[in-house]
């Protein structure tokens, strides 16, 4: 079963779009408190590196966004050209590359939804809330992110050679 390259590369600019606006909310995403009400040694600043799950959603936004992109190039040339770059053994590639990053992309995203259920449990103040649910819209996108990501790694299981 062949899946057109049309919809690979819808698929994985999809992919690419929503962890590209989750990587910019998660990483504007800061507030200002006064530094009486919490003393959690981060001062009045909280930004989204002073909390290591944001860290690690970040840092599994930025592997997603980069292999995404050269993954979307592929899409375009095979879309225009209708030849896969590599041929088929760059088929396994796609293949085990798509899983590796989609579970780093899910595993980013629990991690954040689990750090923003804490802040909110945590926390009473209106400021630490808006906090934690822009970090909590940022760990959604990055779900569906995810989602796009499996999907397209079905696509690339289409694709591998057929052995006996």
């Amino acid at each position: 079963m062949a899946i057109s390259p049309v919809v690979v590369l819808a698929v994985r600019s999809l992919t690419f779009v929503c962890l590209l606006v989750s990587l910019i909310l998660i990483t504007t995403n800061t507030i200002t408190l006064p530094s009486s009400d919490y003393d959690w040694g981060w001062g009045s600043n909280i930004k989204f590196n002073d909390i290591y799950a944001f860290r690690y959603l970040v840092a599994t936004l930025i592997l997603g966004l980069a292999y995404t992109l050269l993954q979307t190039v592929f899409a375009v040339i095979q879309a225009c050209t209708g030849k896969r770059v590599g041929g088929e053994r760059f088929c396994v590639f796609d293949f085990f590359g798509d899983k590796v990053v989609s579970y780093l992309l899910v595993t980013g995203a629990a991690a954040s939804f689990a750090m923003t259920r804490e802040l909110k449990d945590a926390n009473t103040d209106d400021g630490m809330d808006k906090f934690a649910n822009k970090a909590s819209v940022a760990a959604r996108l990055c779900l569906v992110g995810f989602l796009f990501a499996a999907t397209s790694s079905v696509f690339s299981s289409y694709a591998l050679p057929k052995r006996a």
